[in-house]
């Protein structure tokens, strides 16, 4: 399934409604390049889950976590990870052993030391400069959380 996203707003509204879908523990891959929205749609999803302090990308810090609605949040981005075993030195381990929802920036620098997806969402800028979003569901529950995501967030194609 694919959407195309013609702003941020529409970006962050779709992540909102996704977030509203999801049941915790819940481990949902961000991909794609720099500069693509991953954070954009990572701040939707945690928005609507009532997170109300600022919510920035975790480039430097590896790991932000919140408490929402729903449990806790774990946001990783992992773009400055040179080696997965780097994950060992923030906890990781620790962290994965308490229910959760995990949104992960950049997966494929910690393959090895991460969860398999329940979801995974690439995105990419679309010819018209707009940003396209592929969602692959990892299991049936991931599947029924994508079904019937209104257009109104943004077009499905």
């Amino acid at each position: 399934m694919d959407w195309i996203f013609s702003s941020a707003s529409v970006c962050q509204a779709w992540g909102a409604e996704l977030a509203r879908r999801i049941q915790v523990p819940a481990v949902i891959y961000l991909e794609g390049d720099l500069g693509v929205g991953k954070t954009t749609l990572a701040q939707g999803m945690l928005r609507a889950l009532g997170v109300t302090q600022s919510i920035k990308s975790p480039t430097y810090t590896l790991l932000e976590s919140y408490d929402t609605h729903s449990g806790l949040a774990h946001h990783l981005d992992l773009y400055r990870l040179n080696d997965p075993e780097e994950l060992e030195f923030i906890g990781i381990r620790d962290y994965l052993a308490s229910p959760a929802l995990w949104l992960i920036e950049w997966p494929e620098k910690g393959e090895g030391h991460l969860p398999p997806p329940d979801l995974q969402l690439n995105l990419d800028i679309h010819a018209d400069a707009a940003h396209r979003l592929s969602a692959k569901a990892g299991n049936p529950r991931a599947a029924a959380w994508l079904q019937g995501l209104p257009d109104s967030a943004g077009r499905q194609t």
